[in-house]
């Protein structure tokens, strides 16, 4: 087998594969057994029929497509590898020559990984960060946490106010019919929360229990069930309770209930503790990633869009799993949304082109510095790993394969690089 190699133009590729014909062949034959239980041919018994035969009778081309296919599967990657080029893109694939008795000759046309001309990477400035955390942001916290500790309390000597839970019955029609999903009763709701169409719990304010009320309201526009989407609703409304929320009594008692402390004032120090450390984290994360977007700016590299719209599936695919983990498939939400795949691929273009100019200028950093990671660092990011999902460490590594261990190799240096950019650059 032979490979030829055709640069072309921003950073694309053509391979021009040529495949022995005793090889095509052997697919061929292959492509045959495979299909011939599906052949019916007078005088045989199904898939009998000798392949000279049905290549006869049916073209010689019959079993072309999944022979070449086989090929292609066969060849590619392992033969192509020796290039010494590294493929960032999916191939598209070319018949040039098929023919029984011929050699099999494809082209396959990628993307390559760019080069990168590396910018100078130490010394990047960077905005100075201003960490400081306001007895506003404290109160903040701890109303937070005043609120989680928060109990329901009936009300019964007022009318519904803003921030009560309600529980209502309800009964929604246009124009006089009842609509699916428009009918509920016991429900609880939170006036103030949004759970309901725009102007509906506005409407319950002012209600005393057991008042019952007509509360007209209007579908948004891009409403996600589309029969209802800008049509008047007239929701027939009965409150059967109202409670109001009341919030513990902010005190020592308060904080050793919430906390480890032992004063109110200990626990606030905590909080400001943890505030403090959250922005030295966020601000650490804010000063490399603008360091890297300056590296990214005095860097040349030519990205191939096959390259980002194979970064954009990857992203695509794995988005969609996430959804799934949470009980929503992919389709459910591109109706809900408006929205199509086309559309949401298109939107991750962006973020996908800046993962991958800062993957390669980090991963040219990690060649520049000759950054290395040691089976030490490995073990104990594997042992960390397993902390999290509550497995041995052990365990964990032998379910590693060598891709795994290479690839978090790999992270670990790009890690090192980013680090490293960030600990040497200026802050103005």
């Amino acid at each position: 087998m032979s490979v030829k190699v055709e640069k072309l133009e921003h950073n694309m590729v053509k391979l021009t594969v040529e495949v022995p014909a005793a090889s095509f062949i052997g697919a061929i034959t292959r492509a045959y057994k495979k299909q011939k239980k599906n052949i019916s041919i007078p005088g045989f018994r199904k898939g009998h029929a000798p392949q000279q035969l049905i290549e006869k009778m049916y073209g010689a081309s019959i079993f072309y497509e999944d022979a070449v296919n086989d090929c292609i599967n066969e060849t590619w990657g392992k033969e192509t590898a020796e290039t010494g080029l590294t493929f960032v893109s999916r191939p598209e694939f070319d018949v040039e020559q098929v023919e029984k008795g011929s050699d099999l000759i494809y082209t396959a046309t990628v993307a390559v990984r760019p080069e990168v001309k590396l910018g100078e990477y130490k010394g990047i400035e960077v905005k100075k960060s201003e960490i400081s955390v306001t007895d506003e942001e404290i109160e903040a916290e701890i109303n937070s946490e005043l609120d989680k500790n928060s109990r329901l309390v009936e009300v019964t000597d007022r009318a519904v106010m803003d921030g009560d839970t309600v529980t209502i019955d309800y009964s929604g029609s246009i124009d006089g019919e009842k609509f699916d999903g428009g009918t509920a009763e016991g429900h609880e709701l939170v006036i103030g929360s949004g759970q309901f169409i725009p102007g509906f719990e506005e409407q319950i304010v002012g209600m005393n229990c057991e008042e019952t009320k007509d509360i007209t309201v209007t579908f948004p526009a891009e409403y996600h069930a589309a029969d209802l989407a800008g049509k008047e609703a007239v929701f027939t409304c009965t409150v059967h309770k109202i409670q109001k929320k009341e919030l513990p009594e902010l005190n020592d008692e308060f904080a050793q209930d919430v906390s480890e402390y032992d004063t109110l004032d200990e626990y606030r120090n905590s909080i400001r503790e943890d505030l403090t450390k959250k922005k030295e984290e966020q601000a650490k994360t804010e000063r490399e990633n603008e360091a890297v977007d300056k590296l990214i700016e005095a860097s040349e590299m030519d990205i191939p869009e096959a390259m980002v719209d194979y970064e954009v599936i990857q992203m695509y695919q794995n988005y969609a799993q996430r959804l799934q983990s949470q009980g929503i498939p992919i389709d459910m939400y591109l109706q809900y949304t408006g929205s199509s795949e086309a559309q949401l691929k298109e939107q991750m273009k962006p973020q996908a082109l800046k993962q991958i100019q800062t993957r390669l200028v980090l991963e040219e950093v990690v060649k520049a510095e000759n950054i290395t990671v040691t089976d030490e660092r490995i073990d104990e990011e594997i042992a960390k790993m397993a902390e999290r999902y509550q497995m041995e460490a052990d365990k964990l590594k032998e379910l590693m394969g060598d891709f795994e261990k290479e690839q978090m190799q790999k992270d670990l240096a790009v890690q090192d690089a980013l680090t490293l950019i960030a600990e040497n650059a200026k802050e103005v």
